[in-house]
């Protein structure tokens, strides 16, 4: 099996990368801003349907919230303004790109606050709410953070250390908030979970503050935060009310449709799913022929995405195809693995101890080899095993279900699951790097790693009703069976490349 390549670097403008140091310093960058992403992933994900299920919601709504994490796959959608735009006072001291980070970091600090205070969820619609804000701020933080990693490390053998580096920080923080916040709800109820796992996600914050300006010289320091905290302000409660508002569209809609918690939405779902593909074959032949002059190509919006398809052309649908299809299993795994061991007998305080060192370590290890895999290995071979390794992690759930409760078995299950979660993680994302175009690296990998789990997501929220009809097992078989069906893609993948830009640079 040949390598996949990949296009050729582009220099991006040297006005738009910040003055970081390579080696340790940016290893040490990429870890801190991993972990403030992190924190807040289970919160909105696995701890939140624990919490729902103590309350007594059905597991077909519970599946419903997995839809809150489809935002992330939409965040194409706002991805443009942050290369476009700065947050006024935070990015005339600290960069466009920090200054993004900052903001990003009080969005999710006070999303989080927000759970907390509504932990009883008497009302399930504000629940939602939360959440969905909570989804949105770390979706663009991850947005920002990929854009500068990408700016800053254009190239395989680079990547590699970074993405290893940044996926350390995040699942280390996503670990341990998941653990830490059950073993505090355990012990003093889902407001105080809520309230400290907050309290860590703001913790980065001063830190990056305290670092040196990202435009050498710049003065005025204290006059750039104030006004940065207040324009903050400003975005917080505009994102909040309009948030507010779609959210009460959809449930209208969905309220008028019929859609209840005994509602079987996934044929509806699974005809969702092949709609963007046709889009694509679509909208193709016109893309392909379109001139560097071209409206499609120059706008500040759609141009990002276009591009990407010019270069691929109709291999841009077996390359989304492929990549729809990667992280399948892990994402509808997520969701209802920890509904079925607390079914299985378990308590919080022990699905917390097994998400704590245990998920942690093998974690770390299942990243640091796979970061490593991609500096020695071809792509397609680094790919496929990382396919393997997440299909055990999910079969390891099938396992589990067979034996009597057992805190160790308990262990020996979370464990494979991490390591392959997180060597497929890692081998992926400098897959998706390396597709980007780095004049469009915010918004290309945007599009890509949200168009990765747009599918996985769409199902996911099908996943109550999926197992009401074929049970925990054969969910779980059905999720590694997924994880494995990315390897036949391969072989197609080593013969699409792209064409070169015709841009002005």
């Amino acid at each position: 099996m040949t390598a996949i390549s990949s296009p050729p670097a582009a220099v991006p403008h040297p006005a738009t990368i910040p003055p970081i140091a390579p080696g340790k310093a940016r290893m040490a960058l990429f870890g801190l801003l991993g972990f403030s992403a992190g924190l807040p992933f289970y919160m909105f994900s696995t701890v939140l349907t624990l919490r729902l299920q103590a309350h007594g919601v059905a597991l077909v709504v519970i599946g419903f919230f997995a839809w809150v994490q489809l935002l992330p796959t939409f965040k194409f959608l706002w991805a443009p303004l942050l290369d476009r735009y700065d947050v006024p006072g935070f990015a005339r001291f600290w960069g466009k790109r920090r200054g993004w980070v900052l903001l990003s970091q009080l969005g999710i600090f006070s999303a989080m606050v927000g759970m907390a205070l509504t932990a009883g969820d008497q009302s399930l619609g504000v629940t939602a709410l939360f959440a969905v804000l909570l989804a949105f701020w770390t979706t663009t933080l991850e947005v920002a953070a990929d854009a500068w990693r990408i700016e800053l490390a254009p190239t395989q053998d680079e990547q590699g250390p970074i993405v290893a580096a940044n996926l350390w920080g995040y699942r280390s923080a996503m670990v341990a908030a998941g653990s830490g916040a059950l073993l505090i709800a355990d012990a003093s109820g889902w407001s105080a979970a809520y309230l400290g796992i907050a309290a860590a996600a703001i913790a980065p914050f001063p830190l990056l503050l305290a670092t040196a300006p990202d435009r050498p010289g710049t003065h005025g320091r204290w006059t750039a935060l104030a006004h940065g905290l207040a324009a903050s302000a400003a975005i917080l409660a505009l994102v909040l009310v309009v948030t507010a508002a779609l959210g009460w569209v959809v449930l209208e809609s969905a309220s008028a449709a019929g859609i209840g918690s005994q509602s079987n939405v996934t044929p509806y779902v699974l005809g969702i799913c092949m709609l963007p593909f046709i889009a694509m074959a679509i909208a193709l032949p016109k893309i392909r022929r379109a001139a560097p002059t071209s409206r499609l190509r120059r706008s500040a919006a759609i141009g990002p995405y276009v591009d990407f398809f010019w270069r691929y052309g109709f291999g841009a649908i077996v390359l989304l195809g492929f990549v729809s299809i990667y992280r399948m299993g892990d994402v509808l795994a997520l969701n209802l693995s920890k509904p079925m061991i607390r079914d299985l007998g378990y308590t919080l305080a022990q699905i917390g101890r097994a998400d704590s060192v245990i998920a942690l370590a093998a974690s770390m290890v299942g990243v640091g080899v796979g970061g490593f895999l991609v500096t020695r290995w071809p792509m397609a071979w680094t790919l496929a095993l990382g396919a393997v390794f997440a299909a055990i992690g999910n079969f390891g759930f099938v396992w589990l279900a067979w034996q009597p409760p057992s805190e160790a078995l308990l262990y020996i299950a979370t464990g494979a699951d991490q390591f392959g979660n997180g060597m497929a993680g890692a081998i992926f994302v400098v897959y998706l790097s390396l597709l980007v175009n780095p004049r469009f690296p915010g918004a290309q990998y945007a599009f890509l790693s949200g168009f990765a789990f747009l599918l996985p997501r769409l199902l996911s929220g099908a996943g109550g009703a999926m197992v009401g009809t074929i049970g925990y097992n054969g969910f779980f078989a059905l999720s590694g069976i997924v994880s494995l069906a990315a390897i036949p893609f391969l072989p197609a993948l080593s013969g699409i490349r792209p064409r070169a830009s015709d841009l002005p640079a």
